[in-house]
């Protein structure tokens, strides 16, 4: 019994041990970019391994704010993100509403076909995208943009919320029907209280892709004044710029904003799962 006990607390000591590194190697980037910051100088040279070892300024965000347009690369990636969010939510709802909950003709076909479509990776048609936007006049423009994620978004996530309502129970629109309700009335009021855990988390997910991409505001933005946050901040660090300290203060400032948003939804997620139990 002894003996169990010893190699009880010993499994204990090493995995403690075990999951101290493992914090250590996550939390370490995030302390060393918070010290960057923070940190004068500009080259990623004049940054110590040790954090805050070279001092302490904020010269870096005052830059930002007076002599960049980050202001504007802030404002655009806003609008965009939360276009995309809110667009993308109204639609995947209603669509995967009538997916779950009606029967017509070609259903299987066109799920299958939203299925096939999030197969390809997206960069498959970066050449069909540009060309598209070309011809509709969305080329460098934030609603060309917002509409790729809209396009990109919809398909998968169709399907996933499909998956979820297919769970609620179909005697709650039962009953609702009885009482005289609408299809878009109990889609409203019924439906949607009780899946709220997995639209708060397509809301989540539909705003992270557009805040943090680089790969398709890159190939469609071209003017100054529309250019997102990633496009801006990988500016202080291309070949003829070395402003790491810049983008580290810039990344910074991204970050906070996102840290609150993710705060004030996961507190909402976990009301809305606590809440969304249907017993039948």
């Amino acid at each position: 019994m002894t003996n169990y006990k010893t190699g009880q607390s010993i499994t204990r000591t090493l995995l403690m041990i075990f999951f101290i590194i493992l914090s250590l190697f996550v939390i370490y980037p995030l302390v060393y970019l918070v010290s960057s910051s923070f940190t004068p100088g500009n080259s990623i040279a004049d940054i110590d391994i040790k954090p805050f070892a070279k001092g302490f300024t904020t010269a870096h965000f005052t830059y930002i704010f007076h002599k960049t347009d980050y202001k504007i690369w802030f404002l655009n990636t806003l609008q965009v993100a939360a276009v995309t969010t809110v667009v993308t939510m109204f639609v995947t709802a209603l669509s995967a509403y009538v997916f779950s909950r009606f029967t017509f003709p070609l259903k299987k076909h066109l799920l299958m076909s939203l299925l096939i479509l999030q197969i390809f990776p997206s960069f498959v048609g970066m050449i069909a995208i540009y060309v598209i936007l070309l011809r509709v006049g969305g080329f460098d423009t934030l609603w060309g943009l917002e509409l790729v994620y809209i396009a990109g978004n919809i398909p998968y996530n169709c399907w996933m919320v499909k998956s979820y309502l297919d769970t609620i129970p179909r005697s709650l629109d039962e009953a609702a029907r009885i009482d005289g309700a609408s299809h878009f009335l109990i889609f409203r009021k019924i439906i949607m209280p009780v899946a709220r855990p997995i639209m708060i988390f397509l809301g989540i997910t539909s705003f992270t892709g557009p805040w943090m991409d680089f790969i398709f505001p890159k190939m469609i933005l071209r003017s100054a004044d529309k250019q997102t946050l990633a496009l801006g901040l990988f500016s202080f660090v291309t070949d003829k710029k070395n402003d790491f300290t810049l983008f580290s203060a810039g990344s910074l400032l991204i970050a906070i904003p996102f840290v609150i948003f993710f705060i004030f939804t996961q507190k909402a997620m976990m009301m809305s799962m606590g809440a969304a139990a249907v017993k039948e």
